[in-house]
């Protein structure tokens, strides 16, 4: 079956990993080698499907439904939220308990101290047909 791992983070992260603030982006060099590593294991086993990281939350963009026949849209970010989805990561596994296995790999991943001590993934079945759903 197929999971999805979803990572969050803030518009504040991307400013830190980019050396906008108390950080400098040398501090997330071991961040950037943990990620590589996860994905080439993730690959090496065969369980990768597709991993992306999505860029920062100013350069989104929601789009609502139509009022009066027009859709309607607002450019992020959006200050009902502080969490933004950072990226995903599809694995084919033989379990949700895999699945969740392979995410909490991530609570491994270094980060300069007090940069997010917060920080969560949820993982979610991806739904191939209708018969999935369990409607």
């Amino acid at each position: 079956m197929k999971y999805m791992i979803l990572s969050y983070g803030s518009q504040q992260h991307y400013d830190a990993m980019a050396g906008k603030g108390e950080f400098q982006a040398e501090d997330f060099g071991d961040l950037h080698a943990f990620m590589g590593k996860f994905n080439a294991e993730l690959e090496a086993s065969g369980e990768l499907v597709e991993t992306r990281g999505l860029h920062e939350p100013v350069h989104t963009r929601r789009v609502q439904g139509a009022k009066d026949g027009t859709p309607v849209w607002t450019d992020g970010p959006y200050a009902e939220t502080q969490e933004v989805l950072a990226g995903y990561w599809i694995v084919e596994c033989e379990s949700f308990d895999r699945a969740t296995e392979i995410a909490a790999r991530l609570a491994d991943c270094p980060v300069p101290a007090g940069f997010d001590d917060d920080a969560y993934a949820d993982v979610r079945p991806l739904v191939e047909s209708a018969a999935d759903l369990n409607f």
